[in-house]
């Protein structure tokens, strides 16, 4: 919105000139999004603190685990809805609107934290009655975020500019052609993506710093792949549309920040299935437009372990009676080994830090 306020003005100031720079809106939109969050997380928190929207502490499913847990028992959630604020209200300021990709991103966006605010409102209500946190059925909910990756799906198979040849990291002679089942795979790394940072949401700061870690990565492949110049340099697919995409990631990175200001340990506040299920529809979303969807496995590695630890436990009861983890997801096993949860945050931080080097590399080593 201000680009078009103040970029028009720059033959009168050279100074607005500087709107024209991707790095220069994408580097404010950051910090708008993270002063956002930092100057009105407070009032929201008190809000939900006299609306008794807390989290609920379940004894009898791990009896073990609410030892630990039982000291979040009462606090703030929903918090998504102010990871939401921010990351809207600082793209919207500093993004080109003209931009289909961008609205889209912003829609699933909007779709995944509409979605995850039903589920944590049921969770609410059904706590009023029984001990319980009944959300949402999981197929219903598996069916409305299938039903929105559908609707990226086609709009991207239907879109001229689109390629639908899956590309691999680090191997830069290997792609699929996937035509027709391009559809029902972008179905699945939406769905599967929003999921699994729902999964790994279990620790103080633990989801939304991965989610800060995929943002900076996704961040330096919009522009990248925006940048006719550094695409052809690196010999990537190029979409000049994924540069605005830049800016959404940057409001993504600057509103995980501010949110990780109060969801730190200890946590006062978290951010439920609102803020989730939001952040991973956007991750991604962003992932499939600029061609980076097999990337998710590295720099998401996270979430792709604790969803498949989760997957591997069931499997595993249900074939075999027995568990391979002490509890799923990952996280919570290792408390239950005895590690402290501060530590147990840090150390999966610092695998995603060297998963988004990883992932940098990959525009070179291939």
């Amino acid at each position: 919105m201000l680009y078009y306020f103040l970029y028009p003005l720059r033959e009168y100031f050279t100074v607005f000139n500087v709107f024209k720079y991707i790095t220069f809106r994408a580097a404010f939109a950051s910090i708008t999004a993270f002063l956002i969050i930092v100057i009105f997380a407070p009032p929201i928190i008190k809000m939900l603190h006299a609306l008794k929207i807390g989290e609920n502490v379940r004894e009898k499913e791990c009896p073990n685990l609410y030892d630990k847990h039982k000291i979040k028992q009462g606090t703030p959630t929903m918090g998504g809805i102010l990871i939401l604020i921010g990351v809207f209200a600082s793209t919207l300021l500093w993004a080109e609107l003209n931009n289909p990709y961008l609205l889209l991103a912003l829609f699933v966006t909007l779709y995944m934290g509409v979605l995850g605010f039903v589920d944590d409102y049921k969770k609410l209500m059904y706590k009023k009655v029984k001990s319980g946190s009944r959300g949402l059925n999981k197929r219903t909910k598996l069916f409305f975020q299938a039903l929105i990756g559908l609707v990226v799906a086609l709009f991207l198979y239907w879109n001229p500019d689109n390629t639908r040849v899956l590309e691999f990291p680090f191997f830069k002679n290997i792609a699929i052609d996937l035509g027709i089942f391009y559809i029902p795979f972008v179905i699945l790394v939406i769905t599967a993506c929003s999921n699994a940072v729902n999964i790994t949401d279990g620790l103080d700061g633990l989801a939304i710093g991965a989610i800060i870690m995929t943002a900076v990565t996704y961040t330096g492949m919009s522009y990248v792949t925006g940048h006719v110049k550094f695409a052809e340099y690196l010999g990537i697919y190029y979409l000049p549309e994924a540069a605005e995409l830049t800016i959404f990631c940057a409001s993504i990175i600057g509103a995980g920040l501010g949110f990780l200001w109060y969801n730190s340990y200890p946590a006062s506040i978290f951010m439920g299935d609102t803020g989730a299920l939001a952040l991973g529809g956007a991750m991604g979303t962003v992932a499939v437009f600029i061609k980076k969807e097999m990337l998710l496995f590295l720099v998401g590695g996270i979430f792709v372990v604790e969803a498949m630890s989760v997957l591997l436990q069931i499997i595993s009861f249900r074939t075999t009676g027995r568990r391979i983890f002490k509890i799923a997801p990952l996280h919570h096993h290792f408390e239950m080994c005895g590690w402290p949860e501060s530590k147990v945050t840090v150390r999966f931080w610092i695998i995603a830090i060297i998963l988004v080097l990883l992932s940098f590399s990959t525009l070179k080593l291939r």
